[in-house]
């Protein structure tokens, strides 16, 4: 696991300065502090900082081929990479190295940008062909590692994170105000754009090219369901699974150091856990986190339970207030784009207690969900949809009923009577967002009215949207699936595992999100991932002898932190004084006294965690990303 960065210039008689890519990597030098290099020719100019876990005395970068006519910076883990070093050693090639980087250098020799689709992993890269004069950018087909980019008119830059790219004076430090629109419908990012004007992300399963002043995107995978599932029982995919997941697991322990795993006490990481061990010839490192307070939800002692049952040597820790107050402004320095996911903050403690125990490497049970369908929301928007074609016209009906038995019961069945009348496609924004959010519904009074007329005008659900176009016809929960495969996951759920580990030089790696996974759920009738109230079935029955029962059949809760009670309480005073306090960059879009009946209206009791939280990523953003760039920025 690395950082990259890299300039190139269009004026080829231009060289880039070797100063400002040492710059770059300095930004980055949490990612790689094991080891640096860079390659300066001419008009290119490539940084890397690496994290050695693989190969570690001969996989330093930048590497290039034989005649130096090739060369790469890359962050990742290809898992396929002895099979493919096999096959182009019998081809004639000769390998210098045991590295899977000069893997990706031969086979791009033998096949050119095409190489690409034969890889498998976690991977983001910048190739350079001194021959051809091109460049080849790549990221990873489901997006674990990152990737930004920007076009200057005058040179193409990228890096693993956004802070490098603003280390060059030419890059614009402007915001995009359609992102802030953006970050409030979802919570987080979706797509290409981030919340700088002219900054991207590469997206998932694309790769770039330029040559000359020409820039050229390109996607070479996609995650499709096929028109008519499989064929076949239940037992035979149960069985199928059974196979494929050891052999997934087995491929993500590669490594020259140790692997730990990331437990959270659900059925996900806990099955990971089983094969680790299984596969391991040693006792396998586990961490789990858990929060001040006897009122919380507490995942220890499922993690515990996990740990005992396969003799791994397990750490948890206990994280505070405190502990959350003082690593938020570097939460939104490492995340870099706004994102709301305050369990990230916990993710950084655990993850720093094994490094802190001399683990470098990490699994994670991430991904389960999105592939076979684990979310109780699928469930529940599955039925609404069944009682929706059931009621056929008499849609009246069945909203006023659900309103109703919200009512009596006091709880959120209400929500779904305003969904009625509308298709999926437009009330399933994606897994965090809906129409009915407390800011979708409240925009309007929340803007100043120059802000909301500076926005372009684009629906704000448009790239949620646009993926349903992709996937039309298909049942509703390959479309929920397909979606928060292209959104949720990589623009939240991955940016924070990646970007929160490597601010502690760990390398997360997520077994679930294998394509072989990942593909074969795809593949199957949507009655084995989601059937009545049974979630995740196909999964849960693949791991039912070998998993503890307490965990398999225990409800699905997310990770409990308690950020609402600390905002409220232990927090109430930093709340105030950030967001309504004087030079508030946050006046500067929303109406202050909007803000201030948001903050109140917690104080007295309703529940407005989610928004106060979105308004500190986006203050402490403004103060860390607007406020100068330098390598000491992120202590402070």
């Amino acid at each position: 696991m690395c950082g990259i960065v890299g300039k190139l210039n269009f004026d080829g008689q231009q060289p880039v300065n070797p100063e400002l890519v040492r710059r770059m990597m300095d930004l980055v030098s949490h990612r790689g502090p094991d080891g640096e290099g860079m390659h300066v020719s001419g008009p290119i100019g490539i940084g890397h900082r690496r994290l050695s876990i693989i190969d570690l005395n001969t996989g330093t970068q930048p590497m290039c081929n034989e005649d130096g006519t090739v060369w790469i910076v890359y962050n990742g883990e290809v898992y396929n990479f002895l099979e493919l070093r096999a096959d182009l050693r019998a081809r004639g090639h000769i390998f210098k190295s045991s590295s899977d980087t000069e893997v990706i250098i031969h086979l791009y020799e033998e096949m050119g940008v095409e190489s690409v689709k034969c890889l498998r992993g976690m991977f983001s890269f910048a190739l350079w062909d001194e021959r051809k004069r091109l460049l080849l950018l790549a990221r990873d087909q489901v997006g674990i590692k990152p990737l930004y980019y920007t076009n200057t008119g005058k040179a193409f830059l990228f890096a693993s994170e956004i802070k490098s790219l603003l280390a060059d004076p030419s890059v614009e430090r402007a915001i995009h105000p359609g992102g802030i629109d953006r970050f409030l419908t979802y919570h987080y990012m979706p797509g290409k754009e981030t919340l700088f004007k002219g900054i991207y992300k590469l997206e998932p399963g694309h790769l770039l090219t330029i040559r000359g002043r020409e820039v050229s995107k390109h996607q070479y995978w996609d995650l499709r369901f096929e028109k008519t599932p499989r064929s076949g029982r239940f037992d035979e995919a149960v069985e199928t699974l059974r196979e494929l997941l050891p052999r997934v697991v087995k491929d993500h322990m590669i490594s020259d150091v140790p692997v730990g795993v990331l437990l959270s006490g659900g059925v996900d990481s806990t099955g990971v856990l089983r094969y680790a061990a299984e596969l391991s010839d040693r006792p396998i490192q586990t961490f789990t986190v858990g929060f001040e307070g006897e009122e919380f939800a507490d995942e220890r002692p499922f993690a515990r339970l996990a740990a005992q049952t396969y003799g791994s040597r397990h750490q948890d820790i206990t994280m505070t207030a405190k502990d959350f107050h003082g690593f938020l402004p570097e939460y939104v320095w490492h995340m870099e784009e706004p994102v709301f996911e305050p369990p990230a903050v916990a993710l950084y403690f655990v993850s720093r207690l094994a490094r802190e125990s001399s683990v470098k490497v990490l699994l994670s049970g991430e991904g389960g969900d999105e592939a076979f369908g684990g979310y109780q929301n699928y469930r529940n928007l599955l039925m609404l949809e069944g009682l929706k074609s059931a009621f056929g016209p008499c849609g009246g009906m069945l909203r006023f009923g659900l309103k109703a038995l919200g009512m009596a019961t006091r709880k959120n069945i209400g929500r779904y009577g305003d969904l009625v009348d509308l298709p999926l496609s437009q009330y399933y924004f994606s897994r965090t967002a809906t129409p009915r959010t407390f800011f979708n519904r409240n925009k309007a009074a929340l803007y100043r009215k120059d802000f909301a007329s500076a926005l372009d005008g684009e629906r704000s659900d448009m790239p949620t949207f646009r993926l349903f176009e992709r996937v039309d016809g298909q049942p509703p929960l390959n479309c929920m699936l397909y979606v928060d495969s292209k959104t949720w996951l990589p623009d939240d759920l991955l940016i924070k595992a990646d970007k929160i580990t490597m601010a502690t030089s760990v390398e997360l790696r997520v077994p679930l999100l294998d394509i072989r996974l990942l593909e074969f759920a795809a593949t199957l009738p949507t009655r084995f991932k989601v059937s009545g109230w049974s979630t995740k079935r196909v999964l849960k029955a693949a791991l039912k002898e070998s998993v503890p029962r307490e965990i398999l059949m225990r409800v699905k809760t997310g990770f409990p932190l308690p950020y609402g009670r600390w905002l409220k309480k232990d927090l109430r005073d930093y709340v105030f004084d950030t967001l309504l306090g004087r030079g508030s960059a946050l006046g500067n879009y929303f109406s202050l006294d909007a803000l201030r009946k948001i903050v109140e209206e917690d104080q007295r009791g309703a529940d407005r965690s989610t928004e106060i939280f979105c308004f500190l990523v986006l203050e402490l953003w403004h103060r860390k990303f607007l406020g100068g760039i330098s390598g000491q920025a992120h202590e402070g």
